[in-house]
């Protein structure tokens, strides 16, 4: 009896200890996040398996349209064509094809191209995204470090002529679309004046050179990878620049700034230690976010340029309704967007620990 009792009072204090680890569990900073991350993949993977099977056309009657228009092929040729090199179900319902898909998604199995037979859409990404994620991140390193040095030059130097000059570059270079710009050098120094050999900078990399750390492969790449870099810098640092001197001001505001004036510390100390730091806090944030669109964000310049990079392959694979490469490539930039928001959220908690407990007392 006493045994019973004693198990019969332990009993709420067992379940108010498990509703206290679970209320801290649901709390925390961290899993709600990553949870919210997750959820969100969840529903873009969904949300763009039908979107894209609700294009006009599919990739047997896109099939079908080449071969009758580039070897003037009937129909029915084509047809027995399609059907001879699609081994796909286009007629099955599309909750079951949802399901053959999210099945194999869970399994690691991206599928297989139908346009590239034998080619998986793992290996496809594989061979392309690298490519991509070196001229991108390239340019997007360049232009925030650039950006950022120029910003705190502008905010120190405000209402001079070297401000008035360099926040006209910054709005003038933000506001014109790289593909704009990409054209405009094309037409300019690839046709009018000949200054580049536009054809020969096709492509990645020049055919005979072999991969390797050598010389003569990072030269290479990086000769071939020059102007998709430059555009890229060009169209971005702009806006780096104008967030980094609205930051700076404020930041040059501040009391601590005063105080620390009023000690006599140096402006060295005073720009790198008080206002640099904390200026570029927000501009942190942006930058993970931004690294999120690095792998979309190269579509129209890579197609412009034939870079080959996984946004030409995007971009393909539309044209050609091919679905299963349309799917992992889009996977690939959800991911991408998704994990660099959560990595913005967990930084700036992190660097302003403010942040997270004012989320957590709101709960």
């Amino acid at each position: 009896m006493a045994t019973q009792a004693i198990s019969t009072s332990l009993a709420p204090q067992k379940r108010t200890s498990l509703k206290v680890y679970f209320w801290r569990v649901a709390n925390n900073y961290v899993l709600r996040r990553v949870i919210k991350a997750l959820a969100t993949i969840f529903v873009v993977i969904t949300v763009t398996f039908f979107i894209i099977r609700l294009m006009p056309s599919n990739p047997v009657d896109i099939f079908i349209q080449e071969q009758m228009a580039l070897y003037n092929s009937s129909y029915q040729e084509a047809r027995d064509r399609a059907a001879a090199l699609f081994a796909i179900d286009l007629t099955a319902p599309v909750t079951q094809q949802y399901l053959d898909y999210m099945g194999n998604l869970l399994r690691g199995d991206l599928g297989k191209s139908y346009r590239s037979q034998g080619a998986g859409v793992a290996d496809i990404i594989k061979q392309f995204l690298p490519w991509t994620l070196f001229s991108v991140g390239t340019a997007l390193f360049i232009s925030f470090t650039l950006g950022v040095a120029l910003g705190m030059v502008m905010a120190y130097r405000r209402e001079t002529p070297l401000d008035y000059v360099l926040s006209t570059f910054a709005s003038l270079v933000s506001s014109i679309p790289n593909y704009l710009i990409a054209i405009i050098i094309i037409v300019t120094f690839g046709s009018q004046l000949r200054i580049l050999n536009i054809a020969q900078m096709r492509g990645s990399i020049s055919p005979g050179v072999q991969p390797g750390f050598t010389l003569k492969f990072i030269g290479d790449v990086l000769y071939h990878a020059a102007l998709p870099i430059f555009v890229y810098v060009l169209t971005t640092i702009g806006s780096w620049m104008l967030a980094m001197k609205s930051s700076t001001v404020a930041t040059l505001e501040e009391d601590y700034v005063t105080v620390a004036r009023a000690r006599g510390l140096k402006d060295s100390r005073i720009m790198t230690s008080y206002v640099g730091r904390n200026a570029a806090l927000p501009l942190f944030t942006q930058l993970a976010i931004s690294i999120g669109f690095v792998v979309g964000g190269s579509v129209l310049i890579e197609t412009i340029f034939v870079y080959q990079g996984i946004g030409q392959q995007l971009l393909k694979a539309i044209n050609q309704r091919d679905y299963p490469v349309m799917q992992g490539i889009f996977l690939i930039i959800t991911v991408a967007v998704v994990f660099a928001n959560l990595l913005a959220d967990l930084l700036y908690g992190r660097l302003d620990p403010r942040i997270r407990v004012g989320s957590e007392e709101t709960k």
